[in-house]
């Protein structure tokens, strides 16, 4: 590659038509694939560099010359269009700078990035894993994962509670029938779980929560006075996902989505909308995200319902950002053909974006399951559908905040928050005393009475990313007090039981769990 970087070698592009490019490519089947999945009137282009010619949309620079530093990252396998019924193929990974320094920023962040994988992390602190023997994109919550997806999800329903939701529970499975009027069967089967036969009749495990709340909203006549309806549900559901794209937490086959419906009135859409926001940077800023970016998408070519009704909720979605002063991008045309919608995306430590949020109109689902209610005229009306997931997939935005926080989580959300450490055998039932006090208090502690030097314990509990240490031996014990340390390695010396508490305490204050206790 250096080499054909010193020829300052020229890039030269070309377009030539479909069938010209299947003759181009005859004897390369994967690129004839490509080019056979294109409409006919599909214009190409190609590239050549010396005698190398490959399909590429580019834009390429224009010759070798202008690339000041590159470098090959890995190699790796990868099956044929993520599909692993297809071919295994080869892939080669690289990347090039217009300068050393900007590549050498490059690769630390690659290496930070690394050290930060939610994957490695995740066996490292016994967080989760995923087995074959269960199946491929399906998560185990081990003890410690599953402590902090109670806090999160504790955390969900109090604030949701507080702001006006009322929180169900659906099955993982419904008929077909259901699915057949939602649409799914006709435009979404492909990402489904092959049908079960119950009593002759057929079932498929859920890809998506709406139908259930939909039906919770039908169970009963509703009046204009009750709306707007706000239901929200940490539901789980399964869409099926080649194995060829799963990733860890961030794409899985099986995952939880804090789906919230909301059914209103015209007049009440700008309102709900913004409480939305609201309620969204108020759930991210708890966790530590306070960057966003977000973006507007409007009605595409082909859609269903009426262009007044699209107007009045893309105008709805305007009127929540603007009146928050939030900076916004706008994909023309790029709405979902039941509705506009805002995504929002979290920004990580690494400057990285997330997909979490998104406040989507839905002018299909009402229709199809035809949806009332009595307005104040007596007649029976639409009502708008609002859908929102906040903090979308619980797996996908627990890796986030994995990678967010390389596994040294804030206090509240620690799993172990603190680890006693006794010196010496004799010191163990003092620990199990200190243990106990901040157990009472409310803490989560472990003593660690391995028969092991102290500093191996102290290193241990470092890497476990456990926030506290405390240190007993006779001082300690004689004076009701621990040598405190930090998992940054701040030696915080002997202090009594009563100010290691009011150090946590502290800790704690603004945090979600502060105003849990506060409620209790």
């Amino acid at each position: 590659m250096l080499e054909t970087i010193n020829t300052n070698a020229s890039f030269i592009r070309e377009e030539l038509g479909r069938d010209a490019a299947q003759a181009m490519f005859s004897a390369q089947p994967f690129k004839q694939e490509i080019i056979d999945d294109l409409p006919d009137e599909t214009t190409l282009s190609i590239y050549r560099h010396g005698a190398f010619t490959d399909l590429c949309q580019g834009p390429h620079v224009d010759s070798t010359g202008e690339i000041a530093a590159v470098k090959l990252l890995h190699t790796a396998g990868a099956y044929w269009r993520g599909d692993e019924k297809r071919p295994m193929l080869q892939r080669i990974y690289g990347t090039a700078f217009e300068s050393q320094q900007e590549l050498d920023a490059h690769l630390e962040r690659l290496a930070e990035a690394e050290r930060r994988d939610h994957r490695t992390l995740g066996r490292q602190l016994n967080l989760f894993t995923v087995h074959e023997e269960i199946g491929p994109g399906l998560i185990l919550w081990h003890p410690k994962g599953g402590v902090m997806r109670s806090l999160i999800e504790d955390y969900w329903r109090d604030i949701h509670y507080r702001k006006g939701y009322s929180i169900v529970y659906s099955p993982h499975i419904g008929r077909a029938r259901l699915w057949q009027t939602s649409g799914h069967l006709d435009f979404y089967r492909e990402s489904m779980y092959a049908p079960m036969e119950i009593d002759e009749q057929e079932y498929f495990l859920k890809p998506m929560n709406c139908p259930f709340h939909i039906q919770i909203y039908r169970s009963a006549l509703r009046s204009y006075r009750e709306l707007p309806m706000r239901i929200a549900e940490l539901g789980t559901v399964y869409r099926y996902e080649r194995s060829g794209v799963l990733h860890g937490m961030m794409r899985v086959r099986g995952f939880t989505q804090d789906d919230a419906h909301i059914f209103c009135l015209p007049d009440q859409v700008a309102s709900e909308v913004g409480d939305v926001l609201d309620l969204t940077f108020e759930i991210m800023a708890a966790f530590g995200f306070d960057e966003y970016d977000i973006m507007l998408s409007t009605r595409p070519e082909k859609y269903v319902g009426e262009p007044d009704t699209w107007d009045h909720a893309t105008e709805s979605l305007r009127e929540a950002l603007v009146s928050r002063q939030l900076s916004y991008g706008i994909d023309d045309g790029g709405g979902a053909f039941y509705g506009p919608k805002i995504d929002i995306k979290i920004k990580d430590a690494l400057g990285r974006d997330w997909q979490c949020t998104t406040v989507q109109f839905d002018f299909n689902l009402p229709e199809r399951f035809d949806l009332t209610f009595q307005d104040d005229q007596g007649n029976r009306s639409r009502p708008y559908m609002v859908h929102r997931a906040i903090l979308g997939s619980l797996e996908r935005f627990f890796g986030v905040l994995v990678e967010h926080y390389a596994g040294a989580f804030p206090l509240w959300l620690a799993p172990v928050q603190a680890v006693v450490i006794p010196i010496a055998d004799r010191h163990i039932e003092y620990a199990q005393q200190v243990s106990t006090e901040l157990q009472d208090a409310g803490f989560r502690v472990e003593v660690d009475d391995r028969s092991e030097r102290m500093n191996l314990k102290i290193r241990q509990a470092q890497l476990q990313k456990t926030p506290y240490m405390l240190v007993v031996g006779d001082r300690e014990s004689e004076a009701g007090a621990a040598a405190v340390r930090t998992r940054d390695g701040e030696d915080l010396g002997a202090l009594p039981m009563s100010d290691v508490l009011e150090r946590l305490e502290s800790d704690l204050e603004g945090t979600p769990v502060s105003k849990l206790r506060s409620r209790r």
